[in-house]
């Protein structure tokens, strides 16, 4: 079960345009110490402007820890990454170590959660990288994904988390000199009337939890489910609670890319399509941008926002984080905010129109379901998934 916190303040933040200008406020407003945990960070524009609020905070005497997945780090950052240690700001990579060419399911357990504290009174979480949207290489732009600020007594939980985290890595490079202490207290007070959960997975006691939490929302649902994922590929279990729902007259409403972006697994997920839609699940892809959005929305109250997409890599082998919020006004927010794009640029999957897909379309996502299971089995993860 959840454990929630109360007397939060939670703001959405919808994509790039809206979350980067508040974390680069809150980073120049910064005193003591700064907490940035991100799959990307890219050596574009927008990491540029991050990395420069991120010097300044240095230069007035903060504590900055920047870590990134170093698949991430190999392959956006560049030089950027130099300017920043030279500008003392501290910089550990996740898993420099696993190699990429080795059949093994560790080199897939990297750090895909996006999380930055600042000061212990303020932090923000979601599914936004530090990487220009407008930049999508063989893609529509913008990139289209939430984060979500929060004050109160929640951001001392993402603060141990974060500080967890940073410390194992420390500890496991062999940079002890980076292993620092928590230099603030983190800031307790009631900041507003909202309860909400920080939730995390990783591989020793947080495996589950993110999906838990899911699977707790959807079983009691009684009105309405909508979920927004950009990777859609859910285990048995988590089919199953969604085609329960829409079985017990509940609402179910999928918004998933229509986008090819990697291709084994865009036609993979629309294997699972035709059970979905026969169970009355409505699927609409959206089609206007580059979708990564990973949020959902139950019965106007309960909403989760964060890194975690649902397919085997998210909810099985990458660390993630993601924030659930217990409060009509932020769900109804972004429930408007899904509708709003949904109908600006997503297209309702027929169950007719499915069933009448040309047969190469069919072959295609029969072999790529094949081969996503296969390699699913290969990892170790058959069983589980």
């Amino acid at each position: 079960m959840t454990d929630f916190v109360e007397r939060n303040k939670f703001s959405l933040l919808d994509s790039g345009t809206e979350y980067f200008p508040s974390l680069e406020a809150e980073i120049d407003n910064a005193s003591s110490q700064i907490f940035l945990q991100v799959y990307i960070v890219a050596d574009d524009e927008v990491g540029r402007r991050i990395a420069g609020a991120l010097a300044r905070a240095v230069a007035r005497g903060v504590w900055v820890h920047l870590l990134i997945d170093a698949s991430g780090a190999a392959r956006y950052l560049h030089e950027l990454g130099t300017n920043m240690a030279r500008d003392g700001i501290q910089v550990l990579h996740f898993r420099p170590e696993a190699r990429w060419l080795s059949v093994s399911s560790h080199r897939l357990r990297r750090m895909h959660r996006k999380v930055a504290v600042i000061d212990g009174r303020v932090a923000f979480v979601g599914g936004i990288n530090i990487i220009d949207d407008m930049h999508t290489p063989g893609h529509k732009p913008p990139r289209y994904d939430y984060a979500v600020r929060l004050e109160g007594p929640l951001v001392a939980a993402v603060l141990d988390q974060a500080h967890a985290l940073w410390s194992l890595v420390a500890w496991i490079t062999f940079n002890q000199r980076f292993d620092v202490p928590i230099r603030t207290v983190p800031d307790k007070a009631p900041k507003g009337d909202q309860r909400g959960a920080f939730l995390v997975r990783d591989n020793i006691l947080h495996r589950s939890d993110i999906e838990d939490a899911y699977l707790e929302a959807i079983e009691s649902a009684k009105n309405e489910i909508v979920i927004a994922c950009a990777y859609f590929f859910p285990g048995r279990q988590f089919r199953r609670a969604l085609v329960a729902a829409a079985v017990r007259g509940v609402r179910v409403v999928l918004l998933l890319q229509g986008r090819v972006e990697y291709v084994l697994l865009h036609y993979a997920s629309r294997a699972l399509y035709g059970s979905l839609l026969d169970a009355g699940v409505e699927i609409f892809e959206y089609h206007a941008s580059f979708l990564h959005a990973k949020v959902a929305v139950i019965d106007g109250r309960w909403a989760t926002v964060g890194s975690s997409n649902i397919d085997p890599f998210s909810l099985l082998l990458a660390r993630e984080a993601n924030v659930v919020v217990d409060d009509h006004a932020f769900a109804n927010g972004l429930k408007q905010s899904l509708l709003e794009h949904m109908s600006q640029g997503a297209a309702l999957v027929g169950k007719q129109q499915w069933r009448r897909r040309p047969l190469r379309e069919r072959v295609l996502i029969w072999a790529g379901y094949g081969i996503a299971r296969l390699l699913i089995g290969v990892f170790g993860y058959g069983r589980l998934h």
